[in-house]
């Protein structure tokens, strides 16, 4: 027993020794021999001893004896690299007290030098309450487990007695569930056509009257500019009266169109195309409802090898594209476009220098009716690129883009050829 045996550091500071004994941890101070320099009330109360009994103690004697020799080699180990850690991670830790009995605990280490020596703290806890409880949980576990194969037993048992009239019942139940479905699907089909009956309601209201009324004021002002012999403000009418009859018409054939693709009423024949004649085509027929000095940038090989494929659809779709992307640049902008021959299909792409489509919103894109957030007063009605992705589907081709806000977008149809003029059933 040793009754002083605190460094002198240590022994001097009433603080650290007010603090190491109110610590509601057991705390061992150990030097590099594995002596008990001492320990503060809290241990000696977990291991069974008297005040300052512990000091002198080597720290193996609180171990069992199974341990002694393997901590003997761990303490060397730590003597040499020091680090603040916990002790038997993954596994548990027991120790002994002066009475011979084993009990659980945590312990985690820390350490200090002083004048050049190195004293190892040991923070030590007794877990017996907690491994009692876990030991308890875990019996419940198995008794639970237990249970559930006893219950599952039952269950299955039930199940199979059950099984016959279950098979009575499953014709009845499916037969319910189909007319369900029928039911469900009618109601889907009839809310959807009362929807797009509200939107076409919407866009004839607002699409309509906007180039009706352009076309009436405008026509008021021929009359009274002709009176006058004002020819140039006469021509800037008529050019206004045929703008908004070149929009109207467009909603109306959009309207057909989507009206003939609901009712299947589409048509399809293939026929010989040469690629370049058919663009330039395309091109020259689109220009005149382009702004004002936009222009088209043709990239379309002359010797390309005809394709076939169904014509009116696919000027239907490069139509809509092309005019798309004049619609949402500005005058003076550039639109390419640019067809590329391949062994068994053939793609055209259309890209401008426009407002572009917000990210977050290109997973509508053609969806029918949907008009992106930045469209502001461009007039349109949210069908066309509906209508185009449904002809590329009715051709075998797939329709994909690029865009980033600000801009512009970038529009690819892939359409197939077998180089074949009967190819299509």
């Amino acid at each position: 027993m040793m009754e002083n045996a605190l460094p002198i550091s240590f022994e001097s500071n009433d603080a650290f020794r007010e603090i190491f004994q109110s610590m509601s941890e057991g705390i061992l101070m150990v030097d590099e021999t594995g002596k008990i320099i001492t320990a503060n009330v809290v241990a000696e109360h977990l291991f069974g001893y008297e005040k300052n009994e512990m000091n002198g103690m080597q720290l193996e004697q609180l171990l069992p004896e199974r341990y002694r020799g393997r901590h003997m080699s761990f303490r060397r180990e730590f003597n040499e690299h020091p680090e603040p850690r916990r002790m038997g991670i993954g596994r548990d830790l027991t120790a002994l007290r002066k009475d011979s009995r084993e009990f659980p605990v945590e312990i985690s280490l820390s350490y200090t030098h002083l004048k050049g020596k190195l004293y190892v703290m040991a923070f030590i806890s007794d877990i017996t309450l907690r491994k009692k409880s876990e030991d308890a949980l875990r019996r419940s576990e198995e008794q639970l487990i237990v249970y559930a194969v006893e219950l599952e037993k039952k269950v299955e048992s039930r199940t199979q007695a059950l099984n016959g009239m279950v098979e009575a019942l499953e014709k009845e139940v499916q037969d319910r569930k189909r007319a369900e479905e029928d039911a469900h699907h009618a109601l889907g089909k009839e809310r959807e056509l009362n929807e797009l009956k509200s939107k076409f309601v919407s866009i004839a209201s607002h699409e309509f009257r906007t180039p009706l009324s352009a076309i009436l004021s405008s026509a008021s002002l021929v009359q009274q500019y002709s009176e006058k012999q004002d020819q140039e403000k006469v021509h800037k009418h008529v050019q206004r009266i045929k703008t908004s009859v070149k929009h109207l018409t467009s909603i109306l054939d959009d309207l057909l169109s989507l009206g003939r693709l609901e009712e299947g009423k589409i048509e399809m024949s293939r026929e010989r195309i040469d690629l370049s004649p058919f663009v330039q085509e395309v091109k020259e027929e689109i220009s005149s409802v382009l702004k004002e000095q936009q222009q088209i940038l043709l990239l379309c090989p002359p010797a390309a090898e005809p394709i076939y494929s169904d014509a009116r659809i696919l000027r239907h779709i490069l139509f809509n594209l092309i005019s798309n992307a004049s619609k949402y640049s500005d005058v003076g902008k550039r639109i390419f476009i640019e067809c590329q021959r391949h062994p068994d299909h053939v793609s055209f792409s259309v890209r401008d220098e426009g407002i572009g489509i917000p990210k977050d919103e290109q997973k509508h894109l053609f969806d029918r009716f949907f008009r992106a957030s930045n469209a502001g007063q461009v007039q349109g009605t949210g069908l066309g690129l509906n209508i185009v992705k449904r002809y590329a589907d009715l051709i075998g081709g797939r329709i994909s883009f690029t865009s980033e806000a600000g801009t512009g977008s970038i529009f690819t149809l892939v359409i197939p050829d077998t180089y074949e003029e009967n190819s299509l059933n």
